[in-house]
């Protein structure tokens, strides 16, 4: 989830407003190990840059043995949870300064990069300001291989497919699997959009993008009958609904007849109906990972108060659960000892409900480890993590899709 609410948000508004009104920003560029990077106009000495000044940047990889994993800018005032931090997959790219702000790139071996090829940025659909979009991790000589479909977290209101990219490369490495790592709307108006999405609207995005990957499987070498959906944190939740609620997928509306609740993927094939939609969906996603997330009502309240009550059932994979004896729904999940967003209580009763509808479902609890530890950032401190606890664990994961899907 990582979100503060309404005193962040606040926070994050007030600065906005100063913001508009500075003349210069200080900006900062941090030189990678094993590469450098390159702005221009060049910073001047006292870094102050005038507002709204383009700044182009080059990455360019110094060493052998290492390559480009991503050039970033990050904004240095408005905290963690509501930061200006962005990402560019190309070497060469543009910032607009508006803020106080680092900028650099993320150097990483090159061995980290070989063995498959990425398809970036496929738009499946764009309901609103934002095009969403998806990456795909395809292993060499790929075909007819199970998917495993990531879904990023960040309070359903921040980050996009990029953050999961490390996960996505871990699960790949013995070629047993291809990952697409999806993006979706973010609730509220926070992409921009007039009308504020719900999380129903998150729910259906997350549809659609399945429903694309399956329409393009024979280029990416799946097998569309053979899908894992996993995600971290708000992905944790949204992953989880993926698997629970798919019998839910229809196109009478979601909260606007009375006692319907449905989800019409953002995107579907020409042709293709809600209901056959439906069909491939429950048959296809065989197995769920959801990682550090919110499953119950009363966790996932605060959230979704936007929604009725019978809209917030609807949106909790708790309160939807299918009978194992009607839809096999088998859930591998992980949670850290130091987690201090996601409790261990929701859970584990999360888990014991699965395994009343007789569903196979199991509950890791990391040693050590705090929130987040799936994400894949720039920063030493993020990758660190990452390779302590993400490395092992996206190793179990990957074992139970193998054997699951």
């Amino acid at each position: 989830m990582r979100t503060t609410g309404k005193i962040a948000l606040l926070a994050a508004l007030s600065f906005s407003i100063s913001a508009t009104a500075q003349e210069s920003f200080r900006v900062r560029v941090e030189q990678p190990a094993h590469g450098s990077v390159t702005v221009t106009p060049a910073i001047p000495a006292d870094g102050q840059v005038k507002s709204g000044t383009v700044l182009n940047v080059s990455v360019k990889v110094t060493d052998s043995g290492w390559a480009f994993d991503s050039g970033y800018w990050l904004s240095t005032d408005n905290g963690m949870f509501y930061p200006t931090y962005k990402e560019s997959m190309k070497h060469d790219f543009q910032v607009k300064v508006d803020n106080n702000m680092s900028i650099g790139a993320s150097i990483i071996e090159s061995s980290r990069l070989t063995g498959y090829r990425t398809i970036e940025d496929v738009v499946y659909a764009q309901p609103g300001v934002k095009p969403l979009k998806y990456d795909v991790f395809i292993p060499d000589g790929a075909k007819d291989l199970p998917c495993v479909v990531i879904i990023h977290g960040g309070g359903w209101s921040s980050n996009d497919e990029n953050i999961m990219r490390g996960l996505a490369r871990e699960l790949i490495k013995d070629g047993s699997l291809v990952v697409a790592s999806i993006d979706y709307r973010w609730v509220g108006t926070r992409d921009g959009d007039a009308t504020p999405n719900t999380m129903n609207r998150l729910i259906e995005d997350c549809y659609g993008a399945i429903l694309h990957i399956r329409e393009h499987a024979a280029e990416y070498g799946i097998n569309p009958k053979r899908i894992g959906v996993t995600g971290d944190s708000a992905g944790g939740h949204l992953s989880s609904c993926m698997i629970d609620l798919a019998d839910m997928i229809g196109d009478g509306g979601f909260g606007t007849k009375a006692g319907v609740y449905q989800f019409k993927p953002t995107y579907m094939p020409k042709g293709m109906s809600a209901k056959k939609a439906r069909k491939q969906l429950t048959k296809s996603i065989k197995a769920a990972a959801p990682s550090y997330g919110v499953f119950d009502l009363q966790s996932l309240r605060s959230f979704i108060s936007d929604l009725d009550e019978e809209g917030q059932k609807a949106v909790t994979p708790d309160c939807n659960i299918p009978q194992a004896s009607k839809r096999p729904a088998p859930q591998y999940l992980v949670l850290g000892t130091q987690d201090r967003t996601v409790q261990r209580p929701p859970m584990e009763l999360y888990v014991e409900h699965l395994r009343q509808a007789g569903q196979k479902a199991e509950l890791d609890i990391v040693e050590g480890a705090s929130h987040a530890f799936f994400d894949w950032k720039p920063d030493q401190g993020t990758k660190n993590t990452f390779a302590r606890f993400g490395v092992p664990y996206a190793e179990k994961m990957k074992r139970f899709f193998v054997e699951t899907l």
